[in-house]
């Protein structure tokens, strides 16, 4: 049945391709030449089928082409008037393909987050948030597919083969389509777009600080560094948050995942549960995160109840989808495996494979954090064993 319906998909995918092309296609030749629509459909049906076939497909491909191009000029845009700047680098990613800076050395993971083809990370300048640059950071992206634009531009009229012609149009459109998605302000699964927060961070010291903090946490995980061992002021505070803000609500996600690093179980419950009676306000992807974390908790302060009703089918698809990007879910299957499952082989079989892959990873001090909680729950003694609260 999952062969038949990736079949299904390819094809719906395929046919979807093949509207667009056609729709892109046609609207092009109207805009572009002196022919009418009536006109073209009346070409359309004296056209041989074998040439439809064909034009349909460069069609197809052209798109297909276009998006990963775009995608990278847009990501490379933010890189670019990031260190211009003053931002340094930390990762670049492409769809899943993620170029990070280790030891001086760039490495290539994978990575990736729902919703988003790609995505440019630096570390902000070392001043006052109130200062910190993040309008050129932002329109960074925008900058670079308007320069794209105004490139092929005279493509259209220069004397060339009917399918670079095709391209060019296909390329134009398709780029104007992602400038007006990231230029006019909106939320996409509740995060903003490049527009929106150019608008957001405008003389917002409040986000620009929770901007700052983001970035440079993620920096320091990617370095190796485990929550519990960045300083403390780092993490700022998480007062009269608002929750529907996805760079403010991942301050106190933070502070609380720290307290989960520090194996202060009762303390990370209770952040998590009050971050989680603000579930209808949160991004879905940060409320499946707090689920997840109140899943293990529940679990390592001895409440399997409150941890089988939050296991819900969406929340193990959620676990199952992430667990070769982010090792906290290994950490959280592990205390499933052990303590609601009553299957220690198996935990133990978890660990030895995050021991494996921990190279994978992206977040390094993550994954030194959940070996460190993976080991204190298995009994697994080594030198960096911690003290922790009993449960």
């Amino acid at each position: 049945m999952s062969i038949l319906k990736k079949a299904i998909k390819i094809l719906s995918s395929l046919l979807l391709g093949g509207i667009i092309g056609m729709t892109i296609s046609t609207a092009a030749i109207v805009l572009f030449t002196d022919t009418t629509i009536q006109e073209f459909i009346g070409k359309l049906t004296r056209i041989d089928i074998t040439d439809a076939i064909v034009s349909a497909s460069v069609g197809v491909l052209c798109f297909i082409v276009s998006i990963p191009i775009l995608i990278l000029l847009h990501e490379a845009g933010h890189l670019v008037c990031g260190l211009l700047t003053g931002y340094r680098f930390v990762s670049f990613r492409i769809f899943n393909i993620t170029f990070i800076k280790h030891n001086n050395r760039i490495r290539i993971k994978r990575f990736s987050v729902a919703g988003t083809g790609g995505q440019c990370l630096l570390t902000p300048p070392d001043m006052s948030e109130t200062k910190m640059p993040t309008m050129l950071y932002n329109a960074g992206g925008i900058i670079a597919n308007l320069l794209a634009l105004f490139a092929v531009l005279p493509a259209l009229w220069l004397p060339s083969h009917p399918f670079v012609k095709e391209f060019a149009v296909i390329f134009i459109i398709t780029d104007i389509f992602i400038i007006l998605t990231n230029t006019i302000p909106m939320k996409i699964n509740g995060i903003g777009n490049d527009g929106h927060n150019i608008l957001a961070l405008h003389n917002n010291t409040k986000g620009k600080r929770a901007l700052a903090l983001q970035l440079r946490l993620n920096a320091l995980l990617q370095e190796g560094v485990r929550p519990k061992d960045m300083p403390k002021e780092l993490f700022g505070e998480d007062n009269d948050t608002d929750y529907s803000n996805p760079m403010e609500v991942a301050i106190p996600i933070a502070n609380a995942s720290r307290l989960v690093d520090e194996m202060k179980w009762h303390e990370a419950l209770s952040a998590f549960e009050e971050l989680y009676s603000h579930k209808s306000e949160i991004i879905k992807l940060y409320a499946d995160e707090i689920a997840c974390e109140l899943v293990f908790l529940s679990l390592i302060t001895g409440n399997t109840e409150k941890a089988i009703q939050l296991y819900s089918d969406e929340l193990k698809k959620y676990i199952s989808a992430y667990r070769k990007v982010m090792s906290s879910k290994e950490r959280i299957l592990c205390a499933i495996a052990l303590f609601m499952d009553h299957d220690e082989p198996k935990a133990r079989d978890i660990y030895d494979n995050l021991v494996k892959r921990k190279e994978a990873y992206l977040l390094q001090g993550e994954v030194k954090s959940d070996l460190a909680i993976m080991e204190n729950m298995l009994g697994i003694r080594t030198s960096g064993n911690e003290e922790t609260e009993t449960t």
